[in-house]
């Protein structure tokens, strides 16, 4: 038994900082993505019923015993879902820049949910594949689906009732988003363990729960108005107060670094100018840039031009999960 998904990444316009459940991967607060067109993970998992360790590929190169253990604790939540015992070869390929510092946890467990799931036989609806591809990565609920989606938080203890919903598909507002990589080393601090630290230490919290609430209806708001002014500013806004929360966090710490500042700056200084566009920032120090497409080619040239910025990868909404032919 085989099957291959491939999964596209996904950025937070609204962000999702902070879980109420650390094992099954909770959110505080719903919060609000584009999928993208550009970055993805395509997966390969094969089922054997003769073997019992799993094995884990990504790039063509087999994973050492943390990362595979990672991928076979996951799995375990589909073994329990079949009542069967089996194992897995699971073949990733990430279809992200070398080395570049985007986030792919997002497409990879996606992938891996909608392919290891049809691979076993089983038929779960979108919103309980994205349930499923929650307990990977939060964050990967949301790449199930095409366009701008909505996490919805849920109240249950479960968490069957925290999984995203499709909000506007991809091909009815075509924006640009500028992928503009500053640094790809790996963070010090974590986004598990700096979501963990904020909410737990940062007197800000209170306050960033408060305000993504309003900005969450904002920016859905914005969206179903096609109203990119709007939106922009409400982004950027909700970036800069979830990146302030883990300045009053105990110990503190920032994910921004000059040349993420410089990103900023000329961001700022083009809205000045009367080039729309709009900043917001992940859990690290690249920026990902929201403007029109007739606006994209300049945007991307001017910012190339920053001696800081190592390059620009210029993307649009995408698509949710897809499964591609098999060859058995």
């Amino acid at each position: 038994m085989k099957a291959t998904a491939k999964a596209n990444t996904n950025i937070a316009l609204i962000k999702y900082w902070g879980k109420r459940d650390e094992q099954l991967f909770l959110p505080m607060n719903s919060n609000l993505s584009i999928t993208l067109d550009r970055f993805s993970t395509t997966t390969t998992v094969h089922i054997h019923t003769d073997r019992k360790e799993d094995i884990f590929l990504l790039n063509g190169q087999e994973e050492g015993e943390e990362e595979t253990r990672k991928i076979s604790r996951f799995l375990d939540i589909i073994r329990m879902q079949t009542g069967e015992q089996w194992a897995a070869t699971v073949d990733s390929i990430n279809h992200v820049p070398t080395a570049a510092g985007f986030a792919s946890s997002a497409s990879g467990y996606a992938a891996l949910a909608a392919a290891a799931t049809k691979a076993v036989g089983l038929e779960l609806s979108d919103p309980q594949l994205s349930v499923l591809a929650r307990q990977g990565s939060g964050s990967a609920c949301r790449s199930i689906y095409g366009g701008f989606v909505e996490w919805k938080k849920g109240e249950r203890k479960d968490g069957l009732d925290s999984h995203a919903v499709p909000i506007l598909a991809q091909k009815e507002w075509d924006l640009s988003i500028l992928s503009v990589l500053v640094e790809s080393k790996r963070k010090k601090v974590l986004s598990r363990e700096g979501m963990k630290r904020t909410v737990e230490t940062s007197p800000f919290y209170t306050g960033w729960l408060e305000a993504v609430k309003k900005d969450m209806q904002l920016a859905k708001d914005a969206i179903f108005r096609r109203d990119f002014e709007k939106l922009g500013m409400v982004l950027e806004s909700n970036a800069m107060k979830m990146h302030a929360t883990t300045l009053g966090a105990n110990p503190p710490f920032m994910y921004w670094q000059s040349a993420t500042f410089d990103v900023m700056e000329q961001v700022q200084e083009l809205r000045m100018q009367g080039i729309l566009a709009y900043f917001t920032i992940d859990a690290g120090p690249n920026v990902k840039v929201l403007c029109e497409p007739h606006n994209e080619e300049k945007l991307s040239k001017i910012l190339k031009a920053l001696p800081t910025v190592q390059d620009v990868f210029i993307c649009h909404p995408g698509n949710g999960v897809t499964y591609l032919p098999t060859s058995f």
